[in-house]
């Protein structure tokens, strides 16, 4: 398993930014690492890269542990933080040459004009870093971070503050990256998420409160919940329809119409009707409902 994240807990002072967080990440997968700000995504990729230590648990990279040997796990990573740390004086190519050296990499020219190549920085190439938009310094981030052809790859933010148009050729360069490595996003962006990743993760005050395929937390009730909306006729109490099988919470929103979300498992469309049947009421409509990331991550993290 390239990452494997055991019961990692970390500590700022009295603040605790991580509690007991475990997971791992597969070859040739996108790994989408959720959560809102202040939920710990920093720091764990902070502590997968060697950069601060953990308080308690343990991190491998290909079988390494990070915290014994972190120069060699330091190796085998290729790491873009958020705010993307360059040296602005220095020339496109003449920067990721220098970085090329810094991992000793045979022909670091012919490496660095395969980075410039993959990342699309031809026609800028020559220019000064300071003097390229943030999508192009986005695409310098993205080269450094994948020179010395690293099986771990791990991006926090990589897009924020692009365009549109530099979003997709970013998303379309780590989807590509992921086919052949282990990639971590970190992102706010669900719509990058559902278009690129493979396994989401989504964490909440230092905790994981999901990790599942895509799919499985996606479908039509993912993460084994299941809402529907239904509306009556004459209006049913409160506290009858918490009697329903399988139905957890349960809220009127309006008039005569209903939400009313499974207990966990539950299908709950049939005992709905049946529950109307036994006590004369008619339903006038029902409708399961598709349920959005955005709509999953707000409810774990609300």
């Amino acid at each position: 398993m390239p990452v494997e994240v055991k019961n990692i807990t970390r500590k700022f002072g009295d603040q605790l930014a991580l509690d007991d967080v475990s997971f791992s990440a597969e070859e040739g997968q996108v790994l989408g690492f959720l959560g809102p700000n202040g939920a710990g995504k920093t720091t764990m990729m902070r502590i997968i890269t060697g950069i601060i230590p953990a308080c308690s648990g343990e991190v491998y990279v290909n079988g390494i542990n990070v915290m014994e040997n972190s120069l060699s796990v330091r190796e085998k990573i290729g790491y873009l933080p958020e705010n993307n740390p360059l040296y602005t004086d220095m020339y496109v190519k003449e920067y990721l040459n220098f970085v090329a050296r810094l991992y000793r990499i045979p022909y670091p020219d012919k490496k660095t004009d395969e980075m410039i190549g993959l990342t699309g920085l031809e026609k800028e190439k020559h220019k000064k870093i300071a003097a390229l938009s943030k999508g192009y310094r986005q695409r310098v981030g993205l080269a450094q971070a994948l020179i010395n052809d690293p099986d771990v790859l791990i991006l926090d933010e990589p897009t924020g503050g692009l365009d549109p148009n530099q979003i997709v050729g970013i998303r379309n360069l780590i989807s590509e990256t992921g086919k052949s490595k282990t990639v971590m996003l970190s992102t706010h962006i669900m719509q990058e998420v559902e278009a690129i990743c493979d396994r989401i993760i989504i964490i909440n005050s230092g905790r994981v409160v999901a990790n599942d395929t895509r799919e499985n937390i996606t479908r039509p009730g993912g993460l084994k919940r299941q809402l529907v909306t239904v509306e009556f006729d004459p209006n049913p109490l409160h506290e009858d329809l918490l009697t329903i099988p399988g139905a957890g919470k349960v809220k009127n929103v309006r008039d005569r119409i209903w939400i009313i979300e499974s207990s966990p498992g539950a299908d709950i469309r049939a005992s709905v009707f049946a529950f109307a049947v036994n006590r004369n009421i008619t339903v006038l409509s029902l409708q399961k409902e598709e349920r959005s990331l955005e709509s999953i991550f707000r409810e774990l993290t609300g």
